[in-house]
């Protein structure tokens, strides 16, 4: 069974932007929880504006990031526009609209400017935020385990309680 959001009810990803309060995890921002975090789109916008941080496989060619498409919901219809990541919408493939959020994160956690301390503080959150999926997710898997176990065990005893009301009954 899969962790879901406590805000919004959508599944959550292990490469989701996810905050836990009290015990519940949920999206930063349901609506883009696949997108990048402010402070990575900090990072990459000072440090990695001078070169490429995107690889489209289908187009095999390299973006820079003011040259990835932002995918804007307006109203019922979607609109593109080449505005880079501003506004920290998806990071798309100007050429085929391939979604490359992925690509700009594995480019910024292997990025040779950015500092050892910085890359490894961010690939420390991104664990840890991985890390709470999953122990979500296990937690999950055993309560529904532990669930069907006692659904089982009541629905015996209640086999048991009309057995022995029906035998007293017939006596």
């Amino acid at each position: 069974m899969q962790v879901k959001c406590s805000k919004c009810s959508e599944p959550i990803a292990l490469t989701d932007i996810i905050e836990s309060s009290g015990d519940r995890l949920s999206h930063v921002d349901c609506e883009r929880a696949r997108t990048l975090t402010a402070v990575e789109r900090a990072l990459l916008f000072v440090l990695c504006s001078d070169h490429a941080v995107a690889y489209c496989v289908g187009c095999n060619v390299r973006f820079r990031l003011s040259e990835l498409a932002a995918q804007h919901n307006v109203g019922p219809r979607q609109t593109f526009a080449i505005l880079g990541n501003v506004f920290g919408r998806m990071n798309l493939c100007p050429r085929c609209r391939s979604n490359l959020t992925t690509s700009v994160r594995a480019h910024l956690y292997s990025c040779a400017v950015l500092s050892s301390e910085i890359r490894l503080r961010a690939r420390e959150v991104r664990e840890a935020a991985q890390h709470l999926v999953k122990e979500s997710q296990q937690l999950r898997d055993k309560s529904t385990v532990l669930i069907q176990e006692a659904e089982a065990a009541l629905f015996e005893r209640q086999r048991a309680l009309r057995e022995a009301m029906s035998r007293r009954a017939a006596s």
